[in-house]
Parts: C-alpha cells; structure tokens; sequence
C-alpha cells in the first residue's frame, strides 16, 4: 500500500485575493463548481474557509462511490486542506499569485489498496479524479 496522488492545476486570469475567496466559500460558490460527479453536497457547518463540515458523494466511475465528510483547515493564506473524515483522502487547495492572474492547484492523496488492485488504482486512479479536478477548475474560471 502507498500513497495515491492526483494533481490538476489551472491559470485563472483574476487576482488571487478574489480566487482565493471563491474557492474558500463552501457556501455559496462551490455547489456551483462542482461537476456531475459530485452528489448530495452539503455544508454542515460553517462555509466560509477554515472550520467549514462539507459532506457528498464523489462518483469517480460509474462503480466507485466515495462518501467524504470533509473538515477545512487553512495552514497559510491562499492554501486550503479538506480531510475526510471516513478516509485517508486529504485534498489541498493552494491559490497563488502570478503575472496576469491566479495560479490554482488542487492536490489529493490517499493510502491506495495493496496487491493487484492497488496497482490499478494507482496507476488509473489519478489520471480520473485530475479530469474530474479540471472540469472544476472549468467551472471556477467561469465563475471568476
């Protein structure tokens, strides 16, 4: 078993300030990022950047479901860390100022199966869940 990791990053050409509270209002703004892979979104509590509770249903292929009940920390500014509590997921949002605009990464990791599955996974797994990660940094460019 070792760590899963999946990356997708995107330019956005607005100031970092106004991305960074777009991408931490789990309120407002972030039902409308989400794709078709994300169901029964929920804010359970706060919904503004840390000590937000967000559940859904991340729909990863037409067989895997994962249920994520999500606690948001911010460690520094422009960097948001959603931990789910029923796994070992951990996905960082970091908004970054550049030249023209805003540079803006999600990351996750996990601990992947072991054995023949987890090779799959591993190999399979990331490539997915960066599509799914770029059709929402899609969404927040049109939102921006």
């Amino acid at each position: 078993m070792g760590k899963v990791t999946a990356i997708a990053e995107r330019t956005i050409e607005a100031p970092a300030d106004k991305v960074r509270a777009l991408v931490a209002d789990y309120a407002e703004t972030r039902p409308k990022l989400l794709t078709e892979h994300y169901r029964d979104y929920e804010v359970t509590e706060g919904g503004v950047g840390a000590g937000t509770k967000a559940r859904w249903k991340l729909q990863a292929t037409s067989k895997r479901v994962r249920d994520v009940a999500a606690t948001v920390t911010e460690p520094s500014e422009g960097t948001l860390v959603e931990t789910d509590a029923n796994s070992s997921m951990v996905t960082t949002w970091t908004v970054r100022e550049v030249p023209g605009g805003s540079v803006v990464r999600i990351e996750t990791t996990w601990d992947g199966a072991g054995g023949i599955g987890g090779f799959f996974e591993k190999t399979f797994a990331p490539g997915g869940l960066k599509r799914i990660y770029e059709g929402v940094l899609g969404k927040l460019a049109e939102v921006v």
